[in-house]
């Protein structure tokens, strides 16, 4: 379980000369009562290392803090602001193209680091030759949920619902606490979310069917978003093409 969080890679493994490194970005937040404060962090780190399981790809430790201010209102929830977030990608983004490191994927399991979009393009617009991917897309989320059989929507089930209980019940059970199952809350309509933060939408932090999760639907999940990220891998390191027939 550690090892999914923190890399136990040294600097002779082959993976340490990967042509793609993988970032994984979560946050420290309120998942209701039963999930953990780490949830997306550790979401994050499951689907990289499912990512890691089908490609050679260089996993880096996770940034476990993120853009969390609409959950502001509930105790031990911690942000940091867009600046910093985008300051941080930034650095690691540099630091890596000393390491002759193409692409970065940086994988983010919180819809509240949406700055991650820009510092992406921005990034892709510069002269150094490393590009940045962002995994999973809102597309990349559906097309899990399709494969996993899980019932709900991303709108519907936004957080601490079926998909994230089930990733948790996959990869870390242990960080779950009893009553998950019976904590179902529906709030389709949040318009004002960005305005209010997500305390007038729901009364224990959840929004979404945490009732209908299994880990077989979280690792179908996960197998899924491994195996899934080979397109991107390709647009950021696109393999060698074969020398022309004479």
């Amino acid at each position: 379980m550690t090892r999914d969080i923190i890399p136990d890679l040294t600097t002779t493994d082959p993976a340490a000369t990967s042509k793609i490194a993988v970032l994984p970005v979560g946050a420290f937040e309120q998942h209701g009562p039963y999930l953990p404060l780490g949830t997306d962090t550790l979401i994050a780190c499951a689907v990289t290392t499912a990512i890691t399981k089908h490609h050679r790809v260089l996993q880096l430790p996770p940034v476990t803090f993120g853009c969390s201010h609409e959950h502001a209102a509930y105790p031990g929830t911690v942000s940091i602001g867009a600046a910093t977030l985008t300051a941080i990608v930034t650095d690691i983004t540099q630091s890596l193209t000393h390491q002759q490191i193409r692409g970065l994927i940086v994988v983010n399991a919180h819809g509240g680091n949406a700055v991650l979009t820009n510092v992406v393009q921005h990034a892709n617009q510069s002269a150094h030759q490393l590009k940045l991917g962002l995994y999973p897309s809102r597309e990349d989320w559906a097309e899990a949920r399709t494969a996993a059989g899980v019932t709900s929507s991303n709108h519907d089930d936004m957080h601490a619902g079926e998909l994230e209980t089930s990733i948790l019940l996959a990869a870390h059970p242990d960080y779950l606490r009893d009553g998950w199952a019976s904590s179902d809350h529906s709030a389709t309509d949040r318009r004002y979310l960005t305005t209010l933060g997500i305390g007038p939408y729901t009364p224990t932090g959840v929004i979404g069917y945490p009732s209908q999760a299994t880990a077989a639907k979280g690792r179908a999940a996960l197998d899924h978003l491994g195996r899934n990220v080979a397109t991107l891998i390709d647009l950021l390191a696109p393999p060698p093409q074969p020398e022309p027939t004479p």
